[in-house]
């Protein structure tokens, strides 16, 4: 578990939307954020996050913890535009299978979270 949390994150600063989406099942479903809408299936993550990884990004994991098969970690994402640096830390909550593959994965944090410094 703590090698897929790891290539998420590592996917996130410099993978592709289908390089995040193959670390889930086939009908894996992700809330992000929690209350936010539900996405469900490969093309649907796949989708979801192309858009994610089309910024400039770098992703630090803060705090990890496992039990059973699920695993929350908290992470820092950091977002660089030509005027602004968007930072953000969630705590994501995943469950897997026994395969090893994410079968969800929920996004705790809300738009009070993201600090935007202007360049």
């Amino acid at each position: 578990m703590a090698d897929v949390v790891s290539r998420y994150l590592s996917f996130l600063g410099a993978g592709t939307g289908e390089d995040i989406a193959g670390l889930f099942a086939a009908d894996a479903v992700v809330e992000d954020p929690v209350g936010g809408q539900v996405l469900q299936g490969r093309d649907a993550l796949t989708s979801f996050y192309s858009r994610v990884t089309a910024a400039e990004n770098s992703a630090e994991l803060l705090t990890l913890r496992m039990a059973g098969n699920s695993a929350a970690f908290h992470f820092r994402v950091v977002t660089t535009t030509e005027d602004q640096v968007i930072t953000i830390e969630p705590i994501d909550v995943i469950t897997f299978d026994d395969h090893g593959l994410i079968t969800g994965l929920r996004a705790h944090w809300s738009a009070e979270d993201v600090h935007t410094v202007t360049r």
